[in-house]
């Protein structure tokens, strides 16, 4: 499939939709959430489509019979129904709130923040009031021009101006309204500093601490965090370039030392210390607790509500039981993207993909876009994601930010050769490993990060301290590989010897001259970031030459799908020609980027996301 191309609702899916099917057993508004959930549906369900309002958002083949033959009891009316409680659809919520908007917002999953509150929770926002505060030397024509440079035409120019101008408003607006904070990401460079109005210092934001206390009980139906801070720690995101580095840099071992004394001055206060998503999502339902807006768990999305060409409501599954919410001024969808979603993934994206490679919230499988599709929306972007190498180790994936990054290692192919800066941006290794892969398939994915005992006993590897042994459960399932010698590392991953021995002797010719001529690696002030200040004279270059060598199995990973919903400068939903869906609005990974098929900096997700919530809910409130 064409990168951008607009894809026009599913022609085979015919199922009226002005009055949707559902059950009749009475639902309780007044319940937060609900005992029972969804099973999944097939695969073969999903791709025959069959009921398909009811069957795609995942009810049993029963509920779904019974939806044919009973109407559904309307069990709510709000001005606005938001879906999905991530960064997206509570900011959306919150907006219209403050507004005057009644809100109910309608979450599939158990707790709220969605793959917000799993991930580090940089924000990329120029020019707004905590980077002016911080002496950050951005302008508007300097982000316009960046923007502008990094995302080509994978987006128009009228939704990337919307962004620019609205991002600051937004999180003036986030931090009047509810607890949250935020520090400048100091040296976070943008990922392409060297195009025009690029920054080496960057321009991303992160939320600062945050008592869980706010919330009460509510806390307990915080979504997890991805990786979970050490305990008895508080750390931020932009901490754990140093905590990396904590053996062998000054600097880390001082940051190790105040983020436990963080975490020591918190528990004296009484405090549950929340940073990155975590403090993210907490602080944005804190606002809508003080703003008195619903939360539905376990509710997922079944349909949406089309009467006269315009979307009135959403059909939602909710205490063993189908019915009705209506919105008499707009629906927004932020429920999130398709990663868990096998068949969406198949039908979309290049193989070999997959759904255990993701580390975004389990529950998107795509709900509100294949809902946004039915009801008339076009897509697009959906056959890319917001990529990064990882490892496939066994229980979850582990997204590599530091460790391809870091002196004393080298990324290769089934060839044994490399083919890629493994310090670049993380999307645009694994774009690599896929343009390199079609060709011949197999060629590229999976690739290996190769590393030797001296990288071992200077650098944290996810949660493994230097020194200390990989767990057993890494090597038996294939995720690593290990050998005293270079051949014997090379028959373990299954490449030519030979070749692997050229392209290691190379790297490591390379590495003491400091200068890497075949793939540039340490030209860009963004190769930089993570790598290791002692070593010269490029910090991230440093021979692979200490035995024993490990191999780690590198996949294509991603933070979520970018791929959705089309949408407007106003975040509203349009057809495949261009026209507006009434009361429709999408944001955050359910709508199709506006960074396109790249990516400007940390937080190219959320802070979109964010923005996007906080337009949508702007303009109903304005209509």
């Amino acid at each position: 499939m064409p990168a951008g191309r607009l894809i026009p609702p599913d022609p085979t899916d015919t199922e009226d939709r002005s009055h949707p099917s559902h059950l009749s057993q009475p639902l309780h508004p007044s319940r937060p959430s609900c005992p029972s959930r969804p099973s999944r549906p097939s695969r073969r369900t999903v791709l025959a489509g069959a009921g398909a309002g009811v069957v795609a958002a995942g009810l049993p083949a029963a509920a779904a019979r019974a939806a044919s033959v009973a109407p559904a009891p309307v069990v709510g009316e709000y001005d606005v129904v938001v879906v999905g409680s991530g960064a997206a659809g509570m900011t959306a919520a919150l907006t219209a709130a403050k507004r005057g908007l009644s809100v109910l917002v309608v979450e599939k999953a158990p707790t709220f923040g969605g793959s917000a509150a799993r991930s580090g929770a940089g924000i990329w926002l120029p020019n707004n009031s905590v980077l002016r505060a911080a002496g950050v030397p951005d302008t508007p024509e300097k982000a316009a021009t960046y923007l502008a440079a990094v995302v080509g035409d994978g987006a128009p120019a009228d939704r990337q101006r919307a962004f620019l101008e609205n991002g600051p408003r937004m999180l003036d607006f986030v931090m009047a309204n509810s607890p949250l904070r935020f520090r400048f990401m100091e040296g976070y460079s943008d990922y392409y500093p060297e195009l025009p109005g690029g920054l080496p210092n960057g321009r991303s934001i992160e939320p600062d601490q945050l008592d869980g206390n706010v919330l009460g009980s509510e806390l307990a139906h915080l979504n997890p965090a991805y990786m979970p801070v050490p305990a008895g720690m508080v750390v931020f995101s932009q901490d754990y370039k140093w905590l990396t580095l904590a053996a062998v840099n000054a600097r880390g071992a001082a940051v190790s030392a105040e983020c436990l004394a963080r975490g020591t001055a918190a528990a004296l206060r009484g405090e549950k210390p929340l940073t990155m998503g975590q403090a993210l999502a907490a602080g944005l339902r804190a606002g809508l607790l003080r703003a008195g807006v619903p939360v539905w768990l376990e509710c997922p999305l079944v349909d949406l509500v089309v009467e006269g060409g315009a979307v009135t409501g959403v059909v939602v599954h909710r205490e063993g039981a189908q019915g009705v919410v209506r919105a008499r001024r707009g629906v927004v969808v932020g429920s999130g993207g398709f990663e868990h979603d096998a068949a969406m993934r198949a039908r979309y994206q290049q193989q070999p993909i997959g759904t255990q490679w993701t580390v975004g919230a389990k529950e998107n499988t795509g709900d509100g876009i294949r809902a946004g599709e039915r009801a008339g929306a076009a897509l697009a972007l959906m056959e890319d994601a917001w990529w990064g190498p990882a490892i496939p180790l066994p229980g979850e994936p582990y997204f590599c930010l530091a460790e391809r990054t870091l002196p004393g290692g080298l990324m290769v192919n089934a060839a044994g050769a490399r083919f890629v800066n493994e310090a670049a941006p993380y999307s645009d290794v694994v774009h690599v490993m896929y343009d390199k892969d079609r060709p011949a398939a197999g060629s590229h994915i999976p690739a290996w990060l190769v590393v030797d005992q001296n990288y071992r006993n200077r650098y944290l590897f996810k949660d493994v301290l230097p020194t200390f042994v990989l767990p057993d459960a890494w090597y038996a399932s294939g995720a690593v590989q290990k050998a005293w010698t270079w051949d014997g590392l090379a028959g373990r991953m299954g490449v030519p010897a030979g070749a692997l021995r050229a392209t290691l002797n190379r790297f490591n010719a390379q590495a003491w001259a400091g200068s890497d001529p075949d793939f540039r690696r340490g030209d860009s002030a963004y190769d930089h970031y993570y790598t290791d200040p002692g070593v010269h004279p490029n910090s991230c270059l440093a021979p692979v030459w200490v035995p024993p060598f490990y191999a780690f199995r590198i996949v294509p990973g991603d933070l979520g799908t970018k791929g959705g919903i089309v949408t407007d400068a106003r975040a509203r939903a349009l057809r495949p020609d261009g026209s507006v869906i009434r009361g429709l609005y999408a944001a955050g990974n359910a709508s199709a980027a506006v960074m396109g098929r790249s990516y400007a900096g940390a937080g190219s997700t959320i802070g979109p996301a964010m923005t996007f919530g906080y337009v949508a809910a702007n303009d109903i409130a304005a209509g």
